[in-house]
């Protein structure tokens, strides 16, 4: 490849992470964000998802969604590799995703360091900007602490998944 052809890319990749970075920033900052971008409010109604399945309500009828952290592979460089690496040893960055029971993305953080726990992060997150209304929760797995907003299982407690798959829930 000749010196020209490399330094052309390199102008292109710079110019697209710029842009890139900028598009970001509008798409994650007022007022497109305050305009598109809402968490659930107490006054929300149940989710019909919930509401028409017995099996759910009324047990369920305060949840927003659940709640979850999700490694995504990256390649950072030497220096911040040692962070990087997760409790299975793979280099990634630890995301907070929460979906709504229509299964779209309410909230989504990215960035944190592979080795941080998913309850770090979400504590953060609660600091921060993430509200969750009173009286209401989501549900959580075993990774995040037990507290009023999640729904966490019970430790050392055998679920009947049997009862629970796609062709139990009618």
């Amino acid at each position: 490849m000749s010196i020209h052809l490399f330094l052309s890319l390199t102008w292109v990749f710079d110019v697209l992470k710029r842009y890139f970075k900028h598009i970001l920033q509008i798409f994650s900052s007022p007022p497109f964000y305050t305009a598109y971008v809402a968490l659930p409010t107490d006054s929300m109604p149940s989710s019909p998802v919930i509401a028409s399945n017995p099996k759910f309500s009324p047990f369920f009828d305060d949840a927003l969604g659940a709640i979850d952290g999700t490694h995504i592979a990256c390649t950072p460089a030497a220096e911040d590799r040692h962070a990087a690496r997760n409790r299975k040893g793979f280099l990634s960055q630890n995301c907070l995703a929460i979906c709504n029971f229509d299964l779209l993305f309410i909230y989504f953080l990215s960035g944190w360091e592979g080795s941080a726990s998913d309850s770090a992060i979400y504590n953060y997150t609660c600091m921060a900007d993430l509200q969750i209304p009173w009286n209401k929760y989501y549900l959580a797995d075993a990774g995040f602490a037990s507290c009023n907003e999640l729904l966490t299982p019970y430790r050392r407690t055998r679920y009947h998944l049997v009862e629970w798959g796609c062709n139990a829930i009618r």
